[in-house]
C-alpha cells in the first residue's frame, strides 16, 4: 500500500530550521528517508536528515533541482519559491501543501482578500500597493488610530506587524505592499491546528490559548486546552475547519484567531505547516503535530488529536541583552521540576528575542502546569557565553 518505510522513498523538506528538525524526529521513528534544503550550513536539521543540501529557498533552479530528487516535497517555512513548486507539480511531483495553497497564504493581502471572498470572519482591512497610498488614506481620515499595519510579504515571528497609534509610527515602516487592519479589542488569542490528508480526511486539534509577551510581540505561553467556554471552543474549531476546506490544503494548517469581547471568532492569519502553537503536542497529545503533518502529506490515516494531559509551552528566546555563542542558564534547575521537557533547537548563536528552543510543562491540572511554566520562565535564561 504505502511503501514509505525502510524503502527507497525520499521525502524532501524545504527549510532546515527547528520545525524541520522536529519533523525529522518522526521520520526517524518511521524510518523514512529525508532530504533537506536550507541556506545555512548550520541549519538545525543538518544533524538529523539523510541528505542535507545548502541552497537558497527563493532561487527557482535550486528548488526545482532539489525537488526532482525526491518523491514528495513539503516545507517548514513559507518563504520559498512558489514558481518552482508550480514547475515541479507540472512535472508530476507531489508537493504538499500545494503551490496554489501557498500562493494564497504567502501574501497577507491575498490571504485577507481570500477570507473576505469565502465569507470567513476576519477584521476589517484595506490592502495598499505602496506605503504612500496608506499615508494618503490617513490624510483623508479613512482610518482611525490605533490600527494595525502589516507588511504583505516576508513577516514572521512578530516582524512585519506594527500597531499604528499616531502618524509618526508610520515613518520607520518599510516601503511596499501592506495592509491596514482594524484593531480588534479581544479577550483571547486562540489557535487551532487542522490536519487534512491527501484523501480529504480532516481532524482538528483542541483550541489553544496564546499569552503574549508585552514588548516582543511574541508568544510567551501556549496553553492547551484554552481556558474558554465549550461553545467558544466548538465555534473556533468549526471556523478553523471552514478555513481548511476553503484553502483545500494538504498537511497542517495553523489557524490563529481572536475571541472578541462578545465571543465572536475572527481569523487573524494562517500558517500551512507545523506551528509554534502546536509544540505542546510532542508531550501532551496522542499524535504530535509533526507526525500528523507526515501522516497527512503521505496520505496515511490521521492520528488521534486529543490531549492525554494538560500542556503549557514556554518559548525560549534570546535574552535581549545578549548576543553570541549561546548558553542555557539554569537548565538543570528546570529539569528538576515535574513534567518539564526542554527542547533545544540547535542554533549556536543567540540574539535578542531569537527563538532558541521551547519548554513543555505537562500536568493533569492545567493551573498547576501554568504555575510551573512561570517558574520555568523565571529560572531559565538564554544568554551568551562570555
Amino acid at each position: 500500500m504505502h511503501n514509505y518505510f525502510s524503502s527507497d522513498f525520499k521525502l524532501g523538506i524545504l527549510g532546515g530550521g527547528q520545525l524541520g528538525k522536529m519533523m525529522l524526529y518522526d521520520t526517524r521513528k518511521y524510518d523514512i528517508q529525508t532530504y533537506v534544503l536550507d541556506a545555512s550550513p548550520e541549519a538545525p536539521c543538518k544533524i538529523a536528515c539523510d541528505v542535507f543540501e545548502q541552497g537558497d529557498l527563493m532561487d527557482f533552479d535550486t528548488v526545482v533541482n532539489f525537488g526532482r530528487k525526491v518523491d514528495v516535497l513539503t516545507f517548514e517555512i513559507e518563504l520559498v519559491n512558489v514558481d518552482a513548486l508550480e514547475q515541479l507539480e507540472s512535472e508530476g511531483k507531489k508537493v504538499y501543501p500545494s503551490s496554489a495553497t501557498l500562493r494564497k497564504i504567502q501574501d497577507k493581502g491575498v490571504q485577507k482578500q481570500f477570507y473576505a471572498e469565502k465569507g470567513i470572519p476576519t477584521a476589517d482591512f484595506t490592502v495598499y500597493a505602496e506605503k504612500y497610498e496608506l499615508t494618503e488614506a490617513l490624510v483623508r481620515k479613512e482610518w482611525d488610530y490605533p490600527f494595525v499595519w502589516k507588511s504583505c510579504t516576508g513577516g514572521y515571528d512578530g516582524k512585519g506587524v506594527s500597531v499604528i497609534r499616531e502618524e509618526e509610527d508610520l515613518i520607520p515602516l518599510p516601503e511596499g505592499a501592506c495592509l491596514a487592519e482594524k484593531m480588534i479589542p479581544f479577550k483571547n488569542e486562540l489557535a487551532v491546528i487542522v490536519a487534512r490528508n491527501v484523501s480529504g480526511e480532516v481532524k482538528t486539534y483542541p483550541v489553544v490559548e496564546m499569552e503574549f509577551h508585552p514588548e516582543a510581540n511574541q508568544v510567551e505561553y501556549v496553553i492547551c486546552p484554552a481556558r474558554i467556554e465549550d461553545h467558544v471552543a466548538e465555534k473556533a474549531r468549526a471556523v478553523a475547519k471552514k478555513v481548511s476546506e476553503s484553502f483545500e490544503h494538504v498537511g497542517l494548517l495553523a489557524v490563529e484567531m481572536f475571541q472578541t469581547e462578545d465571543d465572536e471568532i475572527l481569523v487573524n492569519e494562517v500558517a500551512p505547516r507545523p506551528h509554534n502553537s502546536g509544540h505542546y503536542s510532542i508531550e501532551a497529545s496522542f499524535t504530535n503535530q509533526f507526525e500528523q503533518h507526515l501522516r497527512a502529506i503521505l496520505d496515511l490515516p490521521l492520528g488521534e488529536t486529543e490531549s492525554k494531559v494538560g500542556g503549557v509551552m514556554v518559548n525560549l528566546v534570546g535574552d535581549e541583552n545578549h548576543e553570541g555563542q549561546v548558553h542555557y542558564q539554569n537548565i538543570g534547575k528546570i529539569m528538576q521540576m515535574p513534567g518539564v521537557t526542554p527542547h533545544i533547537y540547535g542554533k549556536k548563536q543567540t540574539r535578542p528575542f531569537r527563538k532558541m528552543g521551547h519548554v513543555t510543562i505537562v500536568n493533569k491540572d492545567l493551573g498547576e502546569a501554568r504555575r510551573i511554566a512561570e517558574e520555568v520562565k523565571k529560572e531559565i535564561k538564554v544568554i551568551s557565553r562570555g
